[in-house]
């Protein structure tokens, strides 16, 4: 079910690290520069690969992701083009896992079974789904794991030893802990925390845990890769490629680099934490 995220994970442990996990917006701010951006992550340092499924009306994210979403549905950005962009992606990566995040309205409307039926066959390997707890279980979470899709849930600082077994209980791939109480990109986490966090976290699933919400830079990145098994970048990078914009939004030749000269820095300081000693 969850093969190429276990073979990561599998393949970090084995170099001493923790995963880097990278998060850019389908489709923003075009087709095009979405995906060679998408297709240069791992060449960069990314483990995994989160891909935005653009929506209207986001909850948990935070300004930067925001206005992503918005440049990709300006552009014309739907379901079935994101999907698209993980079959080319796949045609030249068959290792690196796809976690696709968003919401399920746009997944209701494309509809549940032909959505997993469609994800599946262009090499998704699982979904993260913000605003579906486990009560609605029934919606999208056994039926994605019934599709050999991982779900993956977020637990965050709220989310006490009494909510956590709910939450841990149909969760596939890795646990997702959202470092801060807050939006994307919101606030610099406490590390300290974060650490003591992930700790009571895995006394509870066997399941790798990943660390995001406000990691920045490479030297954030080392911080969280010291507690956790992953760490996951979204709004820093896609401020990285905001800062390339022409006034019109559009991406210049300076887009695709920026992006990936920051998860090189990501990656250098995911790296540079060796987790052997503490084995």
């Amino acid at each position: 079910m969850t093969q190429r995220i276990e073979a990561r994970f599998e393949k970090c442990r084995a170099e001493g690290r923790a995963a880097l996990v990278t998060y850019v917006m389908a489709g923003d701010p075009d087709l095009e520069t979405s995906f060679e951006i998408m297709r240069n992550l791992p060449k960069a340092g990314a483990d995994i690969v989160e891909f935005g499924m653009p929506f209207t009306d986001p909850m948990a994210d935070g300004p930067a992701i925001q206005a992503a979403g918005l440049r990709s549905l300006k552009g014309g950005q739907n379901t079935i083009k994101t999907l698209d962009l993980v079959r080319r992606f796949r045609r030249e990566d068959s290792d690196t896992p796809i976690i696709l995040m968003g919401y399920f309205n746009p997944i209701y409307v494309y509809g549940v079974d032909r959505f997993l039926k469609d994800a599946k066959e262009a090499g998704v390997d699982g979904l993260i789904v913000v605003d579906l707890p486990p009560e609605e279980d029934d919606e999208l979470c056994l039926p994605a794991l019934s599709a050999g899709l991982a779900f993956i849930r977020l637990a965050t600082p709220t989310t006490d030893d009494k909510r956590l077994p709910a939450v841990l209980a149909n969760t596939a791939g890795f646990v997702y802990y959202v470092s801060i109480t807050g939006i994307t990109g919101a606030a610099t986490p406490d590390f300290g925390k974060v650490s003591t966090a992930v700790e009571r976290i895995k006394r509870h699933t066997p399941l790798p845990v990943v660390v995001g919400f406000g990691v920045k830079n490479g030297a954030h990145a080392a911080a969280i890769a010291k507690g956790a098994d992953g760490v996951v970048v979204g709004s820093a990078l896609i401020d990285a490629l905001k800062g390339t914009l022409d006034p019109q939004e559009r991406a210049t030749s300076r887009s695709v680099e920026a992006v990936t000269t920051l998860v090189k820095e990501l990656s250098e300081g995911v790296r540079s934490v060796s987790k052997r000693a503490a084995a």
